[in-house]
């Protein structure tokens, strides 16, 4: 599987950007996909993920009610959402997949990852 995201950028506080992650090699509604990210001189943390099927989605408290993740699997696109941005969202912003069922909030529980897109958020 390969996981090409795109969509990053600068943005004021309160603003929004979409992230978009295209998945080759693989049926896309065959995997579990997530949202983590990583600011400089941190670890990757989770953000967000969707079940195979689209009907569960889990978010970290940080994000919980101002990013919505959603899928495309006749386009085999990953949505990332992300609304009332602030200053702390600044990150390399990184998609991942997985075969498995369970929507782990762990960076072991992903096969597969994207390269990142650098989202800024200026206050």
């Amino acid at each position: 599987v390969q996981l090409q995201a795109s969509g990053g950028g600068l943005v004021q506080a309160e603003g929004s950007l979409r992230l978009s992650c295209a998945a080759t090699g693989r049926t896309f509604s065959d995997l579990t996909a997530g949202w983590f990210r990583q600011a400089p001189g941190k670890e990757r943390e989770f953000v967000g993920v969707i079940s195979k099927n689209g009907v569960t989605t889990v978010y970290a408290d940080s994000v919980k009610g101002r990013f919505t993740i959603s899928r495309d699997d006749a386009k085999n696109l990953l949505i990332l959402q992300m609304n009332s941005l602030k200053p702390t969202d600044t990150a390399k912003y990184f998609c991942a997949a997985t075969h498995r069922n369970s929507a782990s909030r762990t960076t072991s529980g992903y096969e597969w990852w994207g390269q990142g897109t650098q989202v800024t958020v200026s206050s």
